[in-house]
């Protein structure tokens, strides 16, 4: 129980670290002393400062997949599943803002992670937006022609754009509820099969 406390204590004091001071300006020794532990005893779970980062990734956003997730099993309209998947995104800026600020930093940044992170966690999270909108179009509710991969990456980028609006804007002009609304209206107008039967019964 002492191990797993000390691992989690690393990985809360990293996300402040790194939100804070940045990927490449933060120390093992800053992560250490926010973590109350010795700078070898992070040595004990981790190689290095990169290999914190990784894990920052892979539980942090780990748990936000299975919230995700767990919110959108219990719908049966994809449209709504977009919605929760928005709403959530963004309120990561309420939950975490350390977490939301490095997704910021460090996936623009530092090339490195990004190329050895894209088929991992992150990969994972974007993709619930495919499955949803396949599932859409299994329904004859989103239109066949879409390609759920570059689908995916318009929804997503319009929401991540407003997340970094928000961490660089000291007071955003919209809130967080309307904005995710706004933005999975602005999407589903796209891709909704407006002549299809479905269409009309599966109202979003």
């Amino acid at each position: 129980m002492k191990t797993i406390d000390k691992h989690e204590k690393i990985i809360k004091a990293a996300v402040k670290v790194f939100a804070k001071k940045g990927f490449f300006s933060a120390r093992i020794s800053d992560i250490a002393k926010v973590a109350k532990v010795a700078d070898g005893t992070i040595y004990l779970y981790f190689n290095n400062k990169f290999d914190i980062l990784l894990s920052v990734f892979d539980i942090e956003i780990g748990r936000l997949i299975n919230q995700v997730k767990e919110l959108i099993e219990k719908e049966t309209n994809p449209c709504r599943m977009l919605e929760i998947f928005a709403l959530k995104h963004l309120s990561l800026l309420k939950e975490n803002r350390s977490l939301a600020e490095i997704i910021q930093m460090e996936l623009r940044q530092n090339n490195k992670l990004i190329k050895e992170y894209r088929v991992t966690k992150f990969s994972e999270y974007v993709d619930i937006i495919s499955h949803v909108i396949r599932q859409g179009q299994a329904l004859n509710l989103f239109r066949k022609d879409i390609q759920p991969g570059i689908a995916k990456r318009a929804f997503f980028g319009a929401l991540d754009e407003m997340a970094r609006l928000w961490i660089l804007a000291p007071k955003p002009a919209y809130n967080i509820e309307e904005t995710a609304m706004q933005i999975s209206k602005i999407f589903l107008c796209g891709i909704i099969d407006k002549g299809s039967a479905q269409a009309d019964e599966k109202r979003c």
